[in-house]
């Protein structure tokens, strides 16, 4: 059951240092069964569970909070206990931040009315700005949900489907973009930025929107976490000199990028886990039988988990990946993917004999193409 309860919080950004305290106050109908409230919400990489009882419709909660965060506020009406509550319980989303927020309502906190509080009220306002597209995306799905099975296997159906969906998800974009710049001191807004960005940030794009923030907005941890995703992918754009580590190849002897100046380097971030990568081993090892004598080589950089050095080697074998290949094995803890902001594989960089980036995410005919106009067979 502790899962229902933990899938809300499962993206949320990481929080500040410094804390600063909180007060919920509710006021939920009249309270004449033995009523108990919970609020749950995730800090500090923890997930914590607070309880009040419920008097007469009235509970409080008070707290410390290290950044704005979304909290779940469930009430049990009938005090059955938190592990025994199911999808269907009585239960809100909303932010908490600092200072004292209202919460009010005739019967069931779904219905709750909050005040006190600029960051629900800016949400809301989010919410509204974006509500045409919203509603579209919305209705888009639920006539692909309803269609007949064997029309959800008409490519005609399914590319006029996505051809509206790709235009919908463009006007939520553009909205999201004008939101941001008529509401530069709102945490909302940093998170619909995120939101924006998404894992392969457009720099160009993203990087005037975060710069337009006011600095206490960019100054939170999740502010100073998208700066610095800004700062890596800057520092891995097309044309940009490819950033140096080292790391320990599967004989544990360290293995730095530098050494291969002079040749042409794929550098492929994959793990024995990723399916999609493994997928894709099989045009990265056939790229590199083409080329591999004209001067171009593979070096692979596994994201696999601590100690699992043997699923990572077994799959080296298996794939027959025959080129260097390092690892820290720390997951997405890796130096070299924090370095490289490699937050989704497989993804890779093609880099030159002077060290200069000169492709990215080249996968099947891409990556094929992309050596073929280098090297002449």
């Amino acid at each position: 059951m502790k899962k229902v309860w933990l899938a809300a919080f499962a993206f949320l950004p990481a929080p500040l240092l410094a804390q600063s305290n909180f007060t919920l106050k509710a006021k939920i109908g009249e309270g004449s069964a033995p009523e108990k409230a919970y609020l749950v919400y995730k800090q500090d990489g923890k997930v914590i569970r607070d309880s009040a009882l419920v008097v007469k419709g009235n509970f409080e909660f008070k707290g410390t909070l290290t950044d704005p965060l979304v909290a779940q506020l469930i009430l049990d009406h009938q005090g059955a206990g938190l592990n025994k509550l199911n999808r269907t319980a009585d239960f809100t989303l909303f932010y908490l931040e600092k200072g004292t927020i209202n919460m009010t309502a005739g019967d069931s906190v779904k219905k709750a009315l909050i005040s006190g509080s600029g960051l629900n009220d800016d949400n809301l306002k989010y919410k509204q700005f974006i509500a045409v597209p919203e509603k579209a995306i919305a209705r888009l799905n639920s006539e692909y949900i309803a269609a007949p099975a064997e029309k959800k296997q008409d490519q005609d159906f399914i590319r006029d489907l996505q051809s509206r969906a790709d235009k919908l998800m463009g006007d939520r974009k553009t909205l999201q973009r004008e939101f941001i710049k008529q509401n530069p001191d709102s945490y909302i807004s940093l998170l619909a930025l995120t939101e924006l960005a998404g894992q392969d940030i457009d720099v160009a794009t993203v990087l005037p929107l975060y710069n337009g923030l006011t600095l206490s907005v960019r100054n939170t941890m999740a502010g100073k976490s998208l700066g610095k995703s800004l700062a890596a992918v800057n520092a891995t754009e097309i044309g940009a000199t490819a950033p140096v580590f080292t790391l320990n190849d599967v004989n544990d002897q360290p293995v730095s990028l530098a050494g291969f100046r002079g040749k042409y380097v794929l550098l492929d971030f994959w793990a024995s886990w990723c399916m999609p990568c493994r997928n894709e081993n099989p045009n990265v090892v056939k790229a590199y039988q083409a080329y591999k004598d004209q001067n171009f080589t593979v070096l692979g950089v596994s994201l696999d988990r601590p100690g699992k050095k043997s699923d990572w080697l077994a799959a080296i074998k298996a794939d027959g990946l025959t080129w260097t290949q390092v690892s820290d094995l720390q997951f997405w803890n890796s130096e070299a993917a924090k370095l490289y902001n490699v937050t989704a594989i497989p993804q890779n960089f093609l880099i030159d004999p002077n060290g200069k980036i000169i492709g990215k995410n080249l996968r099947g005919d891409e990556l094929n193409k992309k050596l073929a106009s280098l090297f002449k067979r």
